[in-house]
């Protein structure tokens, strides 16, 4: 097997670090050709069906993709912007953040602004994890952060970015010094950023009668088989209602976009915004902790069709609290935690002096430049 060919390496140029902010994805539109496109890369991935693909495939191509795009792609209407996708448009913003975050404290630490290039990636779609990491080694990364943007780690979208970065590491000769962060659910940064987020959210609309933490679900199967989603999800949830300040009658966790006829995590979101509408509740609030950006899953799912289930079963008003998106507070935890996992790669940049040094004696070895 051959590799990929090297960027151009000069015997003088200081390496950097690579930080890499991986996302789900997006379809490109909110079309029906579109989602099919994005779909099928999703649902083609081993870590989100574990179903043997000779028994997954003729479903998939036969029955899934030929009826779920178009449904689907009448959903993502409803949330997309005039700039595109909100997923995609917020996720670039983060990573300009994060960017020019990091560069002050590399310039507060003596090194240049420009020594942490961040990147950013989706697992499904565009930018793909492979651009990305090439943007970076072309960039003179030689070593590399991996930051999924899971809070909680599941085997179907924490593992699966491990599975993309260690499949394309495969195919280049200088593969970079490697550092993943698994999960942060109980960071610090973290959690107060989302206890911030909904105490803004309450300041300027007032409070509700419950509030409702809700996270992606997953089948029931993974907490068997040991995935630590479900426990971790558990705990942000405690972390966030504490800080909070709520008392357990409070609030309530519950997840959402179940998909087949398989028991998922529960409770379901949708039965537990039921119950409270038929407890007459004046307003439920709504906030997602699994998700650091807005999407269809929150702008869609929570905001239009789980406020008309709670309204359907005589609830009052649902509010969907936004995702943590560019807050301030999350994009100073987004640095903190990026900080912490490059300890020990901040070393300093070798001077002019050393690197015309370098140079020199590569080029003595016949090196060009």
């Amino acid at each position: 097997m051959g590799f990929a060919p090297e960027p151009p390496h000069a015997h003088d140029a200081a390496a950097k670090l690579g930080v890499l902010l991986v996302n789900l994805g997006t379809p490109a539109a909110p079309t029906t050709a579109a989602v099919r496109r994005y779909l099928a890369e999703f649902l083609s991935d081993r870590r989100v069906v574990e179903i043997p693909p000779a028994i997954w495939q003729p479903i998939l191509q036969g029955v899934v993709l030929t009826t779920r795009p178009q449904a689907s792609a009448k959903k993502y209407a409803k949330i997309w912007t005039k700039d595109g996708s909100p997923l995609a448009l917020h996720s670039v913003r983060q990573r300009s953040l994060l960017m020019g975050m990091l560069g002050q404290r590399m310039k507060r630490e003596g090194l240049p602004a420009d020594h942490a290039q961040v990147e950013l990636a989706m697992r499904y779609g565009e930018p793909s994890i492979s651009a990305a990491i090439d943007r970076l080694r072309a960039a003179g990364a030689t070593k590399l952060l991996v930051i999924p943007l899971y809070p909680q780690y599941s085997s179907s979208a924490t593992a699966s970015v491990l599975d993309a970065v260690a499949a394309h590491l495969a195919t280049l000769r200088r593969a970079p010094a490697l550092r993943f962060v698994d999960s942060f659910h109980d960071d610090a940064g973290y959690v107060k950023a989302c206890a911030q987020n909904v105490n803004d959210y309450w300041t300027k609309h007032g409070r509700p009668e419950h509030l409702v933490l809700s996270f992606h679900g997953v089948p029931r199967r993974t907490l068997d088989r040991g995935d630590p989603y479900h426990c971790q999800c558990h705990a942000t949830s405690r972390l966030v209602a504490r800080e909070l300040g709520l008392e357990a009658r409070q609030w309530t966790i519950a997840f959402q976009s179940r998909f087949g006829r398989a028991e998922w995590l529960k409770p379901y979101t949708a039965d537990v915004l039921a119950t409270l509408g038929a407890a007459k509740l004046s307003r439920v609030d709504v906030f997602c902790p699994g998700f650091v950006s807005d999407c269809l899953e929150t702008l869609e799912e929570i905001g239009i069709e789980g406020r008309a289930t709670f309204r359907k079963a005589g609830g009052g008003d649902l509010h969907a609290i936004p995702c943590l998106n560019t807050h301030s507070r999350w994009i100073a935890a987004l640095a903190d935690l990026a900080w912490k996992n490059l300890a020990g790669w901040l070393d300093p940049v070798p001077s002019a002096e050393e690197r015309e040094l370098r140079l020199a004696r590569a080029k003595a070895l016949g090196a060009k430049r």
